[in-house]
């Protein structure tokens, strides 16, 4: 510990251990413990009580202190038992009567603060912190410690529930832990005392009738065989599986959802080898479930390895019968094969189905969830049926849309039960949206398409359902097949397109902005991947899209703006963008987007537009675009000294992207990140670099990255640090050019930089000359700044130190100015 805060822990103790003093914050506290936990692991605990008595005499206040807040009672229970980790330490504090005082009833267990849930938490966090060894199980076992923690698993508090749980699974651990000799047999008398108390009140819990009591011992299960992997977890559930396997006759399964987890931690762990009645457990189990309570026990088994073909193969119908049921309602003649035909489970899927809107609606989005998941695994089943289930979701949406045609009086209550569920309808999207990785028949795809146009179309689409049916639309569009040579779309393709475009352009007139800003994100998405093909070309400039597209630079709404902003600029860096009007009268201005993008960039009262704005100057840049390649020299320092005016760090940041691309550019150099930038720099003729230079001044980009150097922001700092170590590694085997290190314009430049440096950033640096540059360039300790720009911003505060004093001032135990009040 260091000097100081050993001088400063005596009165910070005396003020928490007084209830006259104001309480320190949860927050404080825990940082405090967190300090006393490193310290601890860096060296001995009872070293630290011998230097440190008040910490003693803090958890001995913590028992006579009648007054004692609950947080720091909490906190003194978790100090005990960082402390009592180490064994020595234990017997020390054991010796004392402290851990008895503390532990015990003659602490706060007996007492009114145990009332209190964050008490009863710093009890529990406590004893899990000292039982690390031996003498920590035979004190649990001297007091009666797993009593209380046997009765705190039902606590109303579920932070101190769970914590109770957790910590019979660390007990149990330890205990198992100490014998040498192998794993204990399958009889009582084979455990160890506090093993044999724990697995005692576990199989008395599974034989209660009370559900509770059931979910905590399988929730410790569970949790034990997650974590415990050694040889005698196995003989526990050998011990323990009947018990289990009994809970399957009652009827309703107590504690379904706890029951599933178990199997399935049990059949992740080692302990699946010590009998074969786990797969026939399981394969009951599904059986015996609801419909919407087997699913996770389906899919879990479906991910394992290893598992029986015969219960993957009753998991994977259990999977597919809500869908199966959904298929059948709604075809007039037989569907795709694939889906099961209709067990007995057939009847138990139907009457769940149709018990309640809320019962369907649960049990579709979680099987639409479910085969999601699946879809990509390696280990999914074979074969897959995908033109059933393809099918299947196409007829979800369509009860939900209301264009399906019920084939029974099961389809006419799914058509009720479905009608514009929101929650189904994106659920199915998603779904919809995956199943176009796989190869299914032309019709049933035309048909899913179908669908999605009506969604597109469809008044009653809610926002969030038209993103997915966009994104959907997207996907299906981007997995269509492309004739020999690349450059056109196939013929269904180019057919849909043509449909798909007028729903767009009405999509951008909506008068949700949510809905105008998805149309948007899709056309930069359909741009992106398809801006080479001369079908999607000669549609898009056909269609007002692009025209709309940029009248929403002018969108009331920020989030639209700044999509309709990278829509715009890459539709123009494509060659796609609206035909500009000409001038009126003849002879006038020309309009240009660099102007209006230029104009956002400026004067848009929000960040994420004019963040959107040097993205896509940053791309036109580096792609050489047309409107910049007129004049970069200019466009480089108009973009420049807009960004370095804006109060958004992220437009600062994104100027030194846009200065590095026409740094590379401008010196003829691989990037920083670029992989062959590792091979040694080509050296260019120094007159080469002296013209680069003076571009590099004329354009500003010096004055710039200068002063993101000391802006207030650490990340464009940093940036702006890279950017010039990067730049000045280049100039460094040109330094011949600097002969006029002793310019009379690097004095005024370096007073100019230290002011910025103390914050005062009104001042323009000047014109300035490349020699002068390089000389201030080469003058700042730039790797010293990177180390220092390396730390948090916090690191100062965050030492021990400044803690003692912050917590020390809340409790008016400092003189003035004594506190680190940051």
């Amino acid at each position: 510990m260091d000097p100081e805060c050993s001088q400063l822990l005596p009165a910070l103790c005396a003020a928490l251990a007084d209830p006259r003093q104001p309480v320190a914050d949860d927050t404080c506290l825990e940082k405090l413990l967190d300090w006393f936990k490193s310290v601890t692991e860096a060296g001995s605990s009872l070293l630290l009580l011998e230097d440190s008595p008040c910490l003693v005499e803090l958890l001995s206040q913590a028992l006579k202190a009648p007054g004692l807040s609950p947080a720091v009672l909490s906190f003194s229970l978790r100090l005990a038992g960082v402390l009592a980790a180490q064994e020595d330490c234990f017997e020390y504090l054991q010796q004392g009567e402290l851990l008895p005082g503390l532990f015990g009833e003659a602490g706060p267990l007996g007492g009114a603060a145990w009332a209190a849930p964050t008490v009863r938490s710093g009890w529990i966090q406590g004893l899990r912190a000292l039982a690390q060894h031996p003498s920590a199980l035979r004190f649990l076992d001297s007091f009666g410690a797993l009593d209380t923690v046997f009765s705190l698993q039902g606590d109303p508090s579920l932070f101190v529930a769970s914590a109770a749980g957790q910590l019979l699974v660390h007990v149990l651990g330890l205990c198992m832990r100490g014998p040498a000799a192998g794993p204990p047999g399958p009889q009582a008398g084979d455990w160890p005392a506090c093993a044999q108390k724990i697995v005692g009140h576990v199989e008395e819990s599974l034989c209660s009738t009370a559900t509770p009591r059931v979910t905590q011992a399988l929730n410790v299960l569970t949790t034990t065989f997650g974590h415990c992997h050694s040889p005698w977890t196995q003989v526990l559930w050998v011990r323990l599986s009947p018990l289990v396997a009994r809970l399957l006759e009652k009827d309703p399964i107590p504690a379904a959802h706890a029951l599933v987890d178990l199997l399935l931690s049990v059949a992740r762990s080692p302990a699946r080898s010590a009998t074969c009645d786990l797969w026939e457990t399981m394969a009951q189990t599904l059986g015996r479930l609801s419909p919407m309570q087997a699913g996770p026990l389906a899919l879990g088994v479906l991910k394992l390895q290893g598992c029986p073909q015969a219960l993957r193969t009753q998991a994977f119908d259990i999977l597919l019968q809500p869908l199966a049921c959904v298929l059948k309602a709604a075809a007039q003649a037989p569907g795709p094969p694939g889906l099961p035909a209709g067990p007995a489970g057939d009847t138990a899927v139907v009457d769940a189905l149709l018990s309640s809107r809320s019962a369907c609606v649960g049990l579709l989005c979680q099987t639409l969830a479910h085969l999601e998941l699946l879809l990509p695994m390696p280990q999914r089943p074979a074969p897959w049926p995908q033109a059933a289930l393809l099918g299947a979701t196409v007829a979800v949406l369509q009860f939900c849309g209301g264009s399906a045609v019920p084939a029974s009086d099961v389809g006419g209550r799914l058509c009720v039960a479905l009608a514009g569920c929101v929650r189904v309808q994106r659920a199915a999207l998603d779904f919809l949206g995956a199943l176009s990785q796989g190869a299914g028949p032309r019709e049933l795809e035309t048909q899913a398409l179908a669908v999605l146009l009506g969604y597109l179309k469809s008044p009653d689409s809610s926002p969030t359902v038209l993103k997915k049916a966009f994104q959907a639309t997207l996907r299906w569009l981007l997995s269509s097949p492309q004739p020999p040579g690349g450059c056109s779309l196939d013929p269904h393709t180019q057919l849909f397109l043509g449909e798909l475009l007028p729903v767009l352009q009405k999509r951008l007139c909506s008068p949700c902005w949510e809905v105008r800003d998805s149309g948007l994100e899709f056309l930069t998405q359909m741009t992106r991947h398809w801006a080479g093909q001369a079908g999607f070309r000669h549609a898009l400039l056909a269609s007002e899209v692009p025209e709309l597209a940029e009248q929403l630079l002018q969108d009331p709404e920020s989030y639209v703006r700044a999509s309709a902003v990278t829509a715009v600029g890459l539709l123009s860096s494509q060659g796609l963008h609206a035909a500009r009007a000409s001038p009126e009268p003849p002879g006038g201005p020309q309009k240009s987007l660099l102007l209006d993008l230029l104009h956002v960039l400026s004067t848009d009262a929000e960040g994420f537009p004019r963040r959107a704005v040097m993205q896509v100057f940053t791309e036109w840049l580096r792609d050489s675009h047309t409107e910049v390649a007129e004049d970069t020299e200019r466009f480089v320092a108009r973009v420049l000294q807009a960004a370095s005016q804006d109060l958004d760090w992220e437009v600062r940041a994104q100027g030194l992207e846009l200065a590095l691309v026409f740094l590379v550019q401008t010196l003829g150099v691989p990037g920083p990140h670029c992989p062959c930038a590792v091979a040694a720099p080509v050296a260019a003729p120094p007159g080469q670099l002296a013209q680069a230079l003076r571009v590099l001044c004329r354009v500003q980009l010096f004055e710039f990255a200068f002063r993101a150097l000391f802006d207030c922001d650490r990340a464009v700092a940093q940036k702006a640090c890279d950017l010039l170590l990067f730049l000045r590694d280049q100039a460094a085997p040109f330094a011949s050019l600097q002969g006029a290190g002793s310019s009379p314009d690097v004095a005024s430049v370096e007073a100019t930089l230290q002011r910025w440096q103390a914050g005062e950033q009104g001042r323009p640096l000047g014109p300035l000359e490349p020699e002068a540059a390089m000389a201030v360039l080469r003058a700042l300790d730039l790797e010293g700044l990177r180390g220092a720009l390396a730390q948090s911003s916090d690191h100062v505060e965050r030492s021990p130190q400044s803690l003692l004093q912050d917590m020390l001032a809340a409790a008016g135990a400092l003189g003035d100015n004594e506190a680190d009040c940051y």
